[in-house]
């Protein structure tokens, strides 16, 4: 949120998930209120009505995908747009009370994505365990906690939250797995541009109009404009009609992605701005620069071109 930080925030719950570990990242929400949502839509909804100034939600896992649920949210009601991204490696572990050793686990609660991402382990491990689907990784702990199940996969704040000893670390079968989660305001002035910024934009395209999605990715393409990720949506209004979610590399405030902006406000049905902010450095990879323009497409390339034009148009050809 622009000016001040906010001080009340909200994540998707409960207590002892991935979610709130990522926004115990956030230095501001470490100083401020952190409530949390029984859903995304609880989550945003809160923001929506002023009872919170910024929520914490899931985008995407680097295994599982988008999460369909937030982008239907951020595409839905109220527009609210994106201030933050945060990364966040998953290191699921296997939890239990204290003085339980793993051959005694037999039953094991875990969330569905939790369990699908440490198939392996337990296959290797607790192959005669059974595996109990609960609502959340906090959901988990609190049930092995509680003497419900012998054991839960959880996060390690998880485990620490409700004092279980963990029996193993790092129990993924993909050990470099990462959700990215969003920080989402109330709509405002975006963060300034940093140089390594990201845009993300929903995108309705003119279904009775042929190569309609060709037309925007050429709006970027041909201003050098870097595209990262995109996915499409079901609308809802009937089988074929699509919503667009565009992330692409630079800031509002640029002038080539301006110009782009101007572009897909003319050629697509509708463009939801989702928010223009810093992109999170998580890695030592992470740390490179992003893809340069290619020659004649760089900000200064366009500012050079406008200022040329302006000369051009107050008559001075020299």
């Amino acid at each position: 949120m622009p000016g001040t930080p906010p001080t009340r925030y909200v994540y998707l719950g409960p207590e002892g998930t991935f979610a709130e570990q990522a926004l115990r990242t956030v230095p501001a929400a470490e100083r401020g209120s952190r409530t949390p949502a029984r859903s995304v839509g609880e989550a945003l909804d809160s923001v929506r009505a002023g009872d919170a100034d910024a929520a914490l939600v899931p985008l995407e896992n680097s295994i599982g995908g988008a999460v369909g649920v937030t982008l239907d949210e951020m595409a839905e009601g109220e527009p609210l747009v994106i201030t933050r991204e945060v990364i966040l490696p998953v290191e699921f572990v296997l939890a239990a009370r204290p003085g339980t050793a793993l051959a005694e686990v037999w039953s094991v609660a875990a969330h569905p994505q939790a369990s699908t991402q440490c198939r392996n382990w337990l296959r290797d491990h607790l192959p005669d365990a059974t595996v109990v689907d609960v609502l959340s990784n906090g959901a988990a702990a609190a049930g092995a906690a509680s003497g419900e199940y012998d054991a839960a996969i959880c996060a390690p704040i998880g485990a620490a939250r409700h004092r279980l000893t963990v029996l193993a670390d790092k129990i993924a079968d993909h050990p470099d797995a990462v959700t990215r989660f969003a920080l989402v305001c109330r709509p405002g002035p975006p963060p300034p541009p940093t140089g390594d910024d990201v845009t993300s934009l929903a995108v309705y395209i003119a279904h009775d109009r042929v190569g309609a999605l060709l037309s925007v990715l050429m709006e970027l393409a041909v201003r050098g404009i870097n595209l990262t990720r995109i996915e499409s949506r079901p609308t809802g209004e009937a089988l074929g009609r699509y919503v667009f979610f565009l992330d692409c590399t630079g800031h509002v405030a640029d002038v080539r992605l301006g110009e782009a902006l101007q572009g897909l406000r003319r050629v697509c049905a509708d463009v939801r701005f989702l928010g223009s902010y810093p992109r999170h450095r998580w890695s030592e990879a992470a740390a490179e620069r992003p893809v340069p323009a290619p020659a004649g497409l760089s900000d200064a390339d366009y500012a050079d071109a406008a200022a040329w034009l302006a000369r051009l148009r107050a008559g001075e050809l020299s």
